[in-house]
């Protein structure tokens, strides 16, 4: 099992005919996701790389295609309604990766999205891999801008709010032969969609997850959240990191969402909360797959796991 997302998931991209969208529409394809349909207002009838039909509204592309999951790769000014289109839609999972929307725009987007079927990540993100069986783990599902080849079929879920971070992790993970269940970008912007409790939730019920790596950043509660929820549910071996530590306050450090205000979002407070909860702590981030090694071995040898 993965989650949120299988192999044979079928995705349209949002933007799929801009610079950005249509390179990474093609990495997609490249690595096996079912890219079925493309997006892209006023080119509907077009044709993506000679097989992906683009069409001008998603209504209209879900409805040809049976396509229930979608990457959005539009401008800032145009992604909360590219959102909101995808939630009219009936689409289960959005993944947003535009950057610099305005907070306001998401503020709006999330009271829009109560009581909807579908699920948003992002924006501001990576996305989601889910390695496939094949040679170099293709024939998998890549939604977004992570780098697939670097993924391998494994057990180990990584949930972080960091691009390079994220990407670090999972490189160490297959060099040391240990591979990903599914990789989840959730963004680093104030006002998401999806929060590191949601994923670690989500793993916790996976049986092919059998360890997490957890990754976070200064600025909000959302890592002492998930923190205090594993402490009482998560029997899986967990390792961490927060980026940020040497972040003076008041200022903002990588994303949007990365700044300590008012004494609140500290990596101090975040660290402490994730060793209360039995998490791992890498000191660096070049450790962090030696870190879950190295917390599962002791893990063991205590008869803990």
């Amino acid at each position: 099992m993965s989650i949120l997302v299988k192999t044979d998931t079928k995705v349209l991209i949002q933007g799929i005919t801009g610079g950005f969208g249509s390179r990474h529409a093609q990495l997609s394809l490249d690595y096996g996701t079912q890219v079925v349909a493309g997006v892209t207002p006023g080119k509907g009838g077009l044709l993506f790389a000679d097989k992906v039909p683009v069409f001008d509204t998603v209504t209209e592309a879900v409805t040809e295609t049976g396509a229930t999951v979608s990457a959005i790769f539009v401008p800032p000014a145009f992604a909360a309604d590219s959102i909101l289109e995808g939630v009219d839609a009936g689409l289960d999972l959005v993944i947003c990766i535009t950057e610099g929307i305005p907070v306001e725009d998401m503020v709006r987007v999330k009271a829009a999205m109560k009581g909807s079927k579908t699920r948003l990540i992002g924006p501001n993100c990576p996305g989601i891999v889910v390695p496939g069986e094949g040679e170099g783990s293709h024939g998998g599902c890549r939604i977004g801008i992570a780098p697939g080849y670097i993924n391998h079929k494994g057990h180990v879920g990584v949930v972080s709010r960091s691009g390079t971070l994220t990407y670090e992790a999972v490189w160490q993970l297959t060099k040391l032969g240990l591979g990903q269940s599914t990789t989840v970008g959730i963004g680093g912007d104030p006002v998401n969609g999806t929060s590191h409790l949601d994923v670690i939730k989500m793993f916790n019920d996976d049986p092919e997850t059998e360890a997490i790596i957890m990754i976070g950043e200064i600025g909000g509660a959302a890592e002492e959240e998930a923190a205090a929820w594993i402490k009482q549910y998560c029997k899986k071996p967990i390792a961490g990191f927060i980026a940020g530590a040497t972040a003076p306050p008041g200022r903002r450090m990588g994303h949007a969402g990365a700044i300590v205000s008012g004494g609140k979002g500290t990596a101090k407070a975040k660290i402490e909360a994730m060793q209360d909860a039995g998490i791992a702590i890498a000191e660096t981030p070049s450790v962090l797959a030696e870190t879950l090694v190295k917390h599962i071995e002791a893990l063991k040898k205590a008869g803990k796991l």
